[in-house]
């Protein structure tokens, strides 16, 4: 089973790499820097998993071709894609983002990145997900990207994020569209949320660690035939849209 992760080389997605290798996936390792991506390929090999480094910007539709073209060259194929880069987008005082002083161009690069790369890299590795027996997709949201939980005002969603958390909806208003045009086929495609993960991402605030934060990732990755499609994760079950 062959398996690309984007944004592997640490945090979640490190730990997504992590856990589908010790599963006996062959794992190709997206990122963007060189000397990271190679390390955690590096680290990925001393646990025994059949780690493969793939040079990924999932903003730039050059860099997103070439690895499309280097996962075919040395797997055939891909079983399960799971997009997990992401960004947050500059943040202010109390690390929020106020919408009413927000820059168009951090919600423009946020976009780029959380919606726009995975469309881009989702396309592009379709034709090897279509060559498996088992496609998988699994799209790292948030559970602050979930509308009902962002407008019920007893629900604690931590600070303002104005251009993160809508980022997030918009991916999860996407991935349902996904859903919908493979309807019938055997691709699934799910969102999951990791929660709270203490990580470079969030300056190491959290309660969980990266391991707990890729548990739901791993399971949406290797569904049965007659798993959920088109549904937001996270640990507890269903998150609500």
């Amino acid at each position: 089973m062959i398996a690309l992760v984007t944004g592997a080389n640490k945090g979640i997605g490190y730990e997504i790499a992590a856990g589908l290798g010790s599963l006996g996936y062959r794992v190709g390792v997206g990122a963007r820097d060189e000397s990271r991506r190679e390390t955690a390929v590096g680290k990925l090999r001393a646990l025994g998993v059949d780690a493969f480094g793939v040079p990924l910007d999932v903003t730039d539709d050059r860099s997103v071709t070439d690895a499309a073209e280097l996962v075919e060259r040395l797997a055939g194929r891909l079983d399960a894609l799971v997009n997990n880069a992401g960004v947050s987008g500059e943040m202010g005082p109390g690390w929020q983002q106020d919408p009413t002083a927000l820059d168009p161009e951090v919600l423009r690069t946020v976009v780029d990145t959380n919606v726009m790369g995975v469309v881009r890299v989702t396309n592009a590795m379709l034709p090897l997900l279509r060559r498996s027996a088992s496609p998988r997709i699994v799209n790292i949201s948030s559970s602050v990207g979930s509308l009902t939980r962002q407008a019920d005002p007893d629900t604690e969603i931590g600070p303002i994020m104005a251009a993160y958390a809508p980022s997030k909806s918009f991916l999860n208003a996407l991935t349902v569209q996904y859903a919908r045009q493979f309807s019938g086929t055997n691709i699934l495609i799910n969102v999951a949320c990791p929660g709270m993960v203490a990580t470079d991402f969030n300056g190491f605030h959290g309660p969980r660690t990266p391991e707990q934060g890729a548990a739901t990732a791993i399971r949406l990755a290797t569904l049965p035939a007659d798993g959920p499609t088109g549904s937001f994760f996270n640990d507890d079950g269903v998150v609500p849209w």
